[in-house]
Order: structure tokens, then C-alpha cells, then sequence
């Protein structure tokens, strides 16, 4: 949507106030004219009001990875582990706003011919942002970024190393002549398996638990007090913590929010719209975007019915006449699936009726 400022409003009573005076000589007439159709020379242009339904999101995006240990959390620490590693994303908040903009769609052309008396009236009626100079018009093109996912990254709480000693032995010969074995250990670097790291793990897990009770009953020969103590123990759930992850995993979380338009059309037979999709890896997506599911937009007519679009036969009727728009009032529901996340009613003026009044009483006469 296009946003007003008082320079561009003052801009545009400027260039209304040159148009009046440059039609005093001219006749007055009103007409309807479509963007296909050519503008009206020697006219002042102002359109016929729309609504655009902006709708904004906010969703916590979680990720889960699992700890690379999970296979021995249940044999070395008695829990159960996820063993699977996956994205959520959940809307936790939405919000609806009707914002009103120019029908780029349907203008009217309007020659308030000599009258002296017709720029105060009818700038009373047209001040309200719905005048525009021909070509004005221009929606609004806004990229949306989404960010990446935040990984999870998880430390070691042992050495991934270790050396291991083998038995070799060989044959000599004593001063007897008798052959006999002799052991020769060899040392050698080796790589631990992954049950190892995690046995090893668990069982500094089990002894950061024992050293907190000690320190907390004073079963122990360092002498803890006021600040030192909780310092202590709170350094030792931290390390208890990061190495627990090491099996149960980490969640990372990501708040996202974005905002979508919508401006529907009166000659839809179903109110339907997707505002947006949602992808668990992803988050919020644009709604030509088909890796996500859709978040659907429905609106309800309660009262009434949708009238919309403007006939050749109220284009006619429109001449020697001012034409607006009254809105029709609807509910509007904002869809996931089979859940309605919430609704409220909005006016939207492009479902409501085409009026007129005198072109006679705009100009003062």
C-alpha cells in the first residue's frame, strides 16, 4: 500500500487547485473509465476505494538435533533419546489489518467546469488519499528475506583418542639351545568407537553429579561459602547440562515474522486465498512458494451479498453524477489446515455497492 505524507498530500491539493483553474471554462461532467480504457483529458482523476488485507505472522521455528550419542542414552544414562534430528515451525501469533487503497482498476474522470464554488466540497470529499494524478498509481513490490535456521553444534566431553598397548611376542634362542617367547607389548594410537566416547561421557556425567552432592552436604575438602558455593555448583550443572545434550541432543529456536497482502477480487465465486505457506526447514514462505503447506485466507459475507465490478450500464448511469463505494462487511478467517487460527470482521469496499450523488451538490450549485 502506498503511504501518504503531507508533503505528497499538500503535492496533490497543488495539482487539483491547478486543475480547477485550468477547467473554469470547461462544462462539468463525472464519468467511470476502466485502466484499459484511455484517461480523460482536461479532467481531474481520482479513484473508486479498495481494500487489501495485510496479514503478519510470527512463528517460533524449532531445531532439533540429535545428540550423536542417542543410541547409548537408555544402556549408559537410563533415558530414552530421539535418535532424529528435525525442523518444526508453529504460528504463534497473527494479526489481521484492513488498509484501504486507490482501485487502480476503476477511476473517475471529473471536470468541475466554472463553478467557484466546488473546491471546497469536493476536496471534503476527496482528500481522504483516493486522488490521483493519471499513472500515479504504483502497488506496492517489497522483497521478503527469510533467515536461516540456526544449527545446533554440540562439544566433546572427551578425548577422541586413546592408546592402546598389544601383546607381540617373538622367538629367541637361550644358552641351553631351547627356543622360548618372549613378550614385546607395542603402544599405538587407536581411534575410540563411539560407544566408548559415550561410556566415558556418561561416566563423568555420573561423576559431576557425585562431586555437586559432596560440595552441597560439605562431604568434601575445599571450603565452599556464599558466592564460591553457588559459582561452583552452577559451573557443575552447566558442564552436567552441555554433556547430557551430548545424548538427549539440543533445540535451537528462531522467531520469524513476516507480512503478506491480499487484495480480493469481488468476481471470485470462492473467497478463498493463500496468503502464505510454511515449510518446517524453511519457515514462511511466499504463497507461489510450493514447497510449504498453505495458510489460507476465507472471507464470509454474513450480511448482504457481494455486489462488486462495475456494469457498462452504472458506467453510463455515472455521467453528471459523483461516484463512491460503500464496503460490505465480512468475517475474515485465517486458516491451517483444518484449524482456524483466528478471525475477525473487516469492511472491504470492493464487495460493497457502487453509489452516487449529483454532481450538482459537489460543486456547490
Amino acid at each position: 500500500m502506498i503511504e501518504i505524507n503531507k508533503m505528497q498530500i499538500s503535492k496533490r491539493i497543488s495539482i487539483l487547485a491547478a486543475a480547477f483553474l485550468f477547467f473554469a471554462a470547461s462544462p462539468s461532467y463525472s464519468q467511470i473509465f476502466r485502466s484499459s480504457e484511455a484517461t480523460p483529458q482536461g479532467a481531474v482523476i481520482y479513484s473508486l476505494p479498495q481494500t487489501s488485507i495485510k496479514v503478519t505472522l510470527k512463528v517460533s521455528m524449532k531445531n532439533f538435533s540429535a545428540g550423536p550419542y542417542a543410541a547409548y542414552s537408555d544402556k549408559y544414562l537410563g533415558v530414552s533419546a530421539d535418535r532424529t534430528s528435525k525442523k518444526t515451525c508453529t504460528i504463534e501469533e497473527i494479526e489481521i489489518t484492513p488498509l484501504v487503497e486507490a482501485d487502480p482498476d476503476y477511476s473517475v474522470a471529473v471536470n468541475l467546469g466554472s463553478s467557484k464554488n466546488a473546491s471546497a466540497s469536493f476536496l471534503a470529499l476527496s482528500s481522504q488519499g483516493l486522488i490521483i494524478a493519471p499513472g500515479y498509481f504504483a502497488p506496492e513490490n517489497a522483497p521478503s528475506r527469510f533467515p536461516s535456521p540456526v544449527q545446533a553444534s554440540f562439544n566433546e566431553a572427551v578425548a577422541n583418542l586413546s592408546t592402546q598397548t598389544t601383546q607381540l611376542y617373538k622367538s629367541v634362542t637361550n644358552e641351553d639351545g631351547e627356543v622360548e617367547k618372549i613378550a614385546v607389548p607395542q603402544t599405538q594410537t587407536v581411534t575410540k568407537s563411539l560407544e566408548k566416547k559415550a561410556e566415558e561421557t556418561a561416566q563423568l556425567i555420573f561423576l559431576l553429579r557425585e562431586k555437586k552432592i559432596d560440595i552441597l552436604t560439605g562431604e568434601t575438602d575445599a571450603n565452599y561459602s556464599g558466592a564460591a558455593l553457588g559459582n561452583a555448583v552452577e559451573k557443575m550443572e552447566n558442564l552436567e547440562k552441555e554433556y547430557t545434550s551430548l545424548f538427549t541432543g539440543k533445540t535451537t529456536t528462531a522467531v520469524q515474522q513476516a507480512s503478506f497482502e491480499v487484495v480480493p477480487k469481488a468476481k471470485n465465486q470462492k473467497q478463498n486465498y493463500v496468503v502464505c505457506r510454511i515449510s518446517d526447514s524453511q519457515g514462511l514462505l511466499p504463497a507461489d512458494n510450493m514447497s510449504g503447506r498453505p495458510v489460507y485466507l476465507e472471507l464470509a459475507v454474513t450480511e448482504g451479498k457481494i455486489s462488486g465490478g462495475v456494469s457498462a450500464e452504472e458506467t453510463a448511469a455515472s455521467k453528471g453524477k459523483v461516484a463512491y463505494r460503500t464496503p460490505l462487511v465480512v468475517v475474515a478467517r485465517i486458516v491451517d489446515g483444518q484449524t482456524v487460527l483466528g478471525q475477525t470482521r473487516i469492511p472491504v469496499y470492493q464487495f460493497g455497492k457502487l453509489l452516487y450523488f449529483p454532481l450538482d451538490l459537489a460543486l456547490g450549485k
